[in-house]
């Protein structure tokens, strides 16, 4: 197996819309290797460079026929694996992403306990904003992302209708997960995150 073929072959284990930099990768290759690699991925079209050291393996729409914007949720969290940042989303980009917002968004937000950075990941801006993170705790983003919706709409917002769009956006497989990692939750926001994982 050629080299890069053997660094596509991880790539591609990852769902398509996975964003990633040469960092993911340090570990089984040299700096250099994987830098030439992913150029070489990049050019050939298998992978796609969506920004300075950020890549990832677009998402095709066979409607469209073509690939569709970068999933910005994994770009925030390559870049948060690259500087070695935690990193929380904030309320508004969460029900943006989660389909809660009647807004198009041109720039999501994410709390950092790095430095003040701004990206422009084709078209999109995603910005870090220096922030003391008392409150993170949580091993899985999906958990962050719906504990932030339910918090910036707040506990008189929560509906049926919200439970069922917030439910729709979410693997199912990870029910079980969100649920033990956000057990420690405020009463009211863990409530409404029984009723978004039950079982069918």
């Amino acid at each position: 197996m050629k080299h890069y073929e053997k660094a596509f072959y991880q790539i591609s284990g990852h769902s398509r819309g996975w964003s990633f930099s040469a960092n993911d990768f340090i570990t089984v290759y040299t700096r250099d290797r994987i830098d030439e690699q992913l150029k070489y991925l990049a050019k050939i079209g298998k992978i796609r460079r969506i920004c300075r050291g950020i890549y990832d393996y677009p998402k095709y729409s066979e409607l469209l026929k073509q690939y569709l914007s970068p999933d910005i949720d994994q770009v925030a969290y390559a870049y948060s694996r690259k500087f070695n940042w935690r990193i929380e989303i904030s309320g508004e980009s969460a029900l943006n992403l989660l389909g809660l917002s009647t807004q198009v968004p041109g720039r999501y937000l994410y709390l950092s306990d790095g430095p003040n950075r701004s990206y422009d990941i084709m078209g999109t801006i995603l910005e870090f904003k220096k922030s003391v993170l008392k409150d993170i705790g949580f091993k899985h983003k999906e958990s962050s992302l719906i504990v932030q919706a339910l918090k910036a709409l707040g506990k008189e917002r929560i509906s049926e209708n919200i439970i069922a769009q917030i439910r729709s956006k979410i693997d199912a497989k990870l029910f079980k997960t969100i649920l033990k990692d956000t057990s420690t939750s405020t009463g009211w926001i863990y409530d409404a995150i029984k009723q978004i994982c039950q079982e069918d």
